[in-house]
């Protein structure tokens, strides 16, 4: 078992999710990223029976980077709440096929899914069904044929950075769902969850979980940016 853990306490613990685990089970069965974290613990702390594992939030299968996982109720409790109020901040980082509108800007669609496809759309103006979505991204830099982007979602919406990228008319490498030219080789697309910031929900202290995005070309150049 693989798992690279990034954080842990008592109360919560989080790893490197990488581009085609899943989080929580769905109808293909697969083993879970909860899974293999419920082993982790179980095995180094010796743990008779069922092992206690909260799902605080979700990215999406090709999608890799720092995922937070509560180790008790109450910290599961306290960090939906501090989701709840906005207390949590994310960075993304995506290699995007075309150049952005703007060096910096705030996007803001109206994102409708479609639950059968298991995809979004987003609007320029509200529609029926569609919830409101925003985000902030800045332009780092680019390459021979790509572009590198911070990213800081406002809001957590189905798809939310793939789908108000491609309707802004930057693609993410790999992301053919949303309009990408081609598929990645390994089923991964160039988006990765950088870091989360939160106050720590039984702790009361700051704390910031980063992590590096997979080695290759694209992301090794972006990193030399940051």
């Amino acid at each position: 078992m693989s798992l690279k853990v990034l954080y842990e306490d008592n109360h919560i613990i989080a790893v490197l999710k990488v581009a085609g685990d899943l989080v929580q089970a769905d109808k293909t069965e697969d083993e879970t990223l909860a899974d293999k974290v419920k082993a982790y613990i179980k095995k180094k702390f010796n743990k008779p029976g069922d092992v206690y594992l909260g799902i605080i939030h979700r990215l999406d299968r090709p999608v890799g980077g720092v995922i937070v996982f509560a180790r008790t109720s109450k910290a599961l409790v306290r960090m939906n709440k501090l989701f709840q109020d906005k207390q949590i901040q994310k960075t993304y980082w995506a290699i995007v096929e075309s150049k952005p509108p703007e060096i910096e800007q705030t996007l803001i669609h109206y994102l409708k899914k479609n639950q059968e496809k298991n995809k979004s759309r987003g609007y320029d103006k509200e529609v029926k069904g569609s919830k409101r979505a925003e985000l902030d991204y800045k332009l780092l830099g680019r390459s021979k044929n790509y572009y590198y982007l911070v990213i800081d979602p406002k809001t957590g919406r189905h798809h939310q950075i793939r789908v108000q990228l491609s309707t802004a008319g930057c693609i993410i490498k790999g992301d053919v769902k949303y309009g990408g030219k081609r598929t990645n080789r390994d089923g991964s697309i160039h988006l990765h969850a950088r870091s989360i910031s939160f106050i720590h929900p039984i702790q009361d202290k700051p704390l910031t979980i980063s992590a590096n995005p997979p080695s290759d070309p694209l992301w090794d150049e972006m990193l030399t940016l940051v």
